[in-house]
């Protein structure tokens, strides 16, 4: 297995971060990338972690702190995406790891996240369950679709 660090990307490692969420979020335009990382960083504490080998981002993970009635204080995790290239390398584990542990030196007790049908199985297996609330939405600009 190749070394991995995973660390905060900084803004010029962002074109590489983007090429990464696009396996996952193919309808984000790096415009529109730049605009939601600065907007998420600064109104709710958002951080977004790379997973690098040799220089090369092959996974990033955003993170946030979020304050719910419901949850308490809790990190969220959104967008744990690995390159098609990585997968089955354990870097979406050692992603999730780090975060687990920045949740940790933060006292929180939770981690909560949204994860794709495809995807629970691997978030199973790095201990998580699935939680009895359901999500539930309702498009509001007219537009149909999801």
């Amino acid at each position: 297995m190749k070394t991995v660090e995973i660390r905060p990307v900084r803004e010029d490692e962002h074109e590489q971060a983007w090429q990464v969420l696009r396996e996952l979020r193919t309808q984000v335009d790096r415009e529109a990338f730049d605009h939601a990382l600065a907007r998420q960083a600064q109104a709710h504490g958002y951080t977004l972690l790379g997973a690098f080998e040799g220089g090369d981002v092959v996974g990033v993970l955003g993170m946030r702190v979020v304050h719910t009635f419901a949850r308490g204080a809790h990190l969220h995790v959104d967008d744990l995406v690995v390159t098609a290239e990585a997968r089955g390398r354990g870097v979406g584990r050692q992603l999730l790891a780090y975060a687990e542990e920045q949740a940790r030196e933060r006292h929180l007790g939770w981690l909560f996240l949204d994860s794709r049908p495809g995807a629970v199985g691997f978030y199973e297996r790095q201990g998580y369950r699935r939680h009895e609330s359901v999500l539930i939405k309702k498009r509001l600009d007219g537009e149909h679709g999801d």
